[in-house]
């Protein structure tokens, strides 16, 4: 067995997306050399509600997918064909999210 050494460490990006979620980014929509240029990496947590409860209201993807994983609380997934759920903590979700759908996720 090989063992691959440590290229680069990087420090996540504080930024902001949806209505206003203050998250951190780990990768995506930069440098994207070293990664897929279709792969992102967010994190979102906190204390203060204010900072993440608006959510990612309605909005499309496009054709890729998307992996949601919940570590504590809950987030509302919902998407325009009718489909949703609710994910809670320890709960994964794998979306392939069609051209022409649009869906949401609310913690």
């Amino acid at each position: 067995m090989s063992i691959r050494p440590v290229k680069r460490i990087v420090t996540a990006q504080p930024t902001m997306e949806g209505a206003g979620v203050h998250l951190h980014r780990g990768f995506g929509f930069g440098e994207t050399s070293e990664t897929d240029p279709f792969l992102l990496f967010d994190d979102f947590r906190g204390d203060d509600p204010r900072q993440y409860q608006a959510g990612f209201p309605w909005h499309p993807h496009r054709g890729i997918e998307t992996i949601t994983y919940v570590l504590a609380g809950n987030v509302e997934h919902a998407d325009s064909l009718g489909n949703r759920g609710m994910l809670g903590a320890g709960d994964v979700q794998w979306m392939t999210a069609g051209s022409g759908i649009i869906h949401h996720e609310m913690p």
